[in-house]
Order: C-alpha cells, then sequence, then structure tokens
C-alpha cells in the first residue's frame, strides 16, 4: 500500500510546483527581466528568488515543521524532514530564451529522498515520483503515465547525455569521459534536469556530471529511481551527495562507473 503520508507530500509538491509554473511562466522572455551574478558567476533571476520566496512561504504555512534548503537562500527549519528546492534548473537556458528549464522540488527524511517533482512548463511537461509508488510523467497526479527506463544492456548501444565537457575535464576525469563518449552508440548534451527526466522515461541511458549541489539531484534522484534506474555520485555511493552524479537504466551502471573511476586506464591515444 502506498504510504498515505507521503501522498498528502506528493500532493502539496504538485501545487507548489502549480504555483512555481505560474511565476516562472510570467517571467519568461519577460523584457524587464532581472539578471544578477552570484558570487560563483553564475546566473540568478528576479524570478529564481520570487519562486524560492514563494515556496518557502507556502511550506512555512502548510509544513512549518519541516526544514527547507534551497538555491538562492540560507536553510531554514530543523528535523529529519526536509524540503530540497531549485527554483530554476537551467536558468542559463531561462535567461536566453531557452525552454529547457525547471522547477525541482524534492522532500528529504534525513540523507533519503522519499518524493520529488520536477516541472518544466515551458515544455508542457512534469514528472513525480514517491518511494514505493513508482515515477509518472503527466500535468497531474490524476493523468500520469508510468515511467520506466531502458533495457539497454551494452555501452555501444547506449544513448549517452551530458551538460558540456568542461567540467569533466577539471574534474580529472575528463579523458574517461571522452573514451566513454566515443564507445557510446548516442550522445547528446541534453543537460540538467531533461538528460535525467529523459532517462527515466527511457529514451536515454546513461546520464552524467562532474559538479552537482544537492539542490540540482534531490528531486532527481527518486524520480529515476523509482522508474527502475540507478542514481549514484561518481564513486558508487547511492543518492544525492555528490561528488558529481551519475544516472544509469540501471543495466550499464557498474561498467560506466569503472570507466568513469580516477583511476581508470585512459585511452592509449592521448
Amino acid at each position: 500500500m502506498p504510504d498515505q503520508s507521503l501522498l498528502d507530500d506528493l500532493r502539496l509538491a504538485h501545487i507548489l510546483a502549480d504555483q512555481a509554473d505560474a511565476i516562472t511562466m510570467a517571467r519568461f522572455k519577460a523584457s524587464d527581466l532581472r539578471v544578477d551574478s552570484k558570487p560563483d558567476l553564475t546566473p540568478v533571476t528576479d524570478a529564481d528568488t520570487a519562486v524560492e520566496d514563494t515556496l518557502r512561504n507556502m511550506l512555512g504555512r502548510t509544513r512549518p515543521r519541516d526544514a527547507v534548503q534551497g538555491e538562492e537562500r540560507a536553510d531554514s527549519g530543523w528535523g529529519p524532514r526536509r524540503w530540497v528546492i531549485d527554483p530554476i534548473d537551467g536558468t542559463a537556458n531561462f535567461v536566453r530564451g531557452v525552454p529547457v528549464w525547471a522547477t525541482l522540488i524534492g522532500l528529504m527524511v534525513g540523507d533519503e529522498v522519499v518524493a520529488g517533482v520536477v516541472s518544466a512548463p515551458a515544455l508542457s511537461r512534469r514528472w513525480w515520483a514517491s518511494r514505493g509508488s513508482g515515477a509518472f510523467t503527466g500535468r497531474s497526479l490524476l493523468q500520469g503515465l508510468p515511467c520506466r527506463t531502458s533495457a539497454i544492456t551494452a555501452i555501444e548501444d547506449a544513448s549517452l547525455s551530458y551538460s558540456s565537457i568542461g567540467g569533466w575535464v577539471e574534474s580529472g576525469r575528463g579523458q574517461q569521459f571522452v573514451d566513454l563518449m566515443r564507445d557510446c552508440w548516442r550522445t547528446r548534451a541534453y543537460g540538467d534536469f531533461w538528460s535525467y527526466m529523459l532517462l527515466a522515461e527511457g529514451a536515454v541511458d546513461v546520464a552524467t556530471e562532474p559538479e552537482l549541489a544537492l539542490h540540482d539531484m534531490a528531486a532527481l534522484t527518486i524520480i529515476v529511481t523509482e522508474a527502475g534506474g540507478r542514481f549514484t555520485n561518481l564513486d558508487g555511493r547511492a543518492g544525492p551527495h555528490g561528488p558529481g552524479a551519475l544516472a544509469t537504466n540501471g543495466h550499464l551502471h557498474e561498467e560506466v562507473l569503472s570507466r568513469l573511476a580516477t583511476d581508470a586506464v585512459v585511452s592509449a591515444d592521448n
């Protein structure tokens, strides 16, 4: 039987996502969009902060005992239950008018992600999952279709999605990653949340990035795993705890981990 309390949390996450969608779509391609640079030189818009502030206020009213961790504001609250929010995953896309961006909402109990929603309103897409209840895509809880990862078992038949090459070079795994790309059937830089949601749907077989924060990964983790895949860091630890992230359909996971290891044998061509 599904956990009723988790279903209630998932319903709330959808309500939060609805509110986020309304804010982000009103500001997407707005002529007066305000864009600033954070200390790490990544962009932040008035839409990012408006979404996070709104969701924090809503959680303060509906789940006052829960902690909240987001990308743009300081952590608040305490206790084992923690909402993890990325108000706009793909802010650079948002700023440039590219419709591949989403609000990520995850719920953790301790170190485990137990529920998550990813909402990409410019794509008219949403994905969600809760522990033990499967992963779905659609527009609402009542109109969801199950997500299931692929059955691909060989690297040479696999589709790999990533975000950029630069981070892999900086991580010391650049050659390992390039060698993996060469051996895969197909590679595309769908990037950000989109790589992982395509993996959950079975359209991509491997999705990986060398550097991600908890708010980037929490909601993705539960959707990938409930769809039948695996989600670990690059050292093989399950969950959204870094360093980096590796998501696969499960069949390919151990081989990709081995190929991306810092001590893996690199191509003799370099």
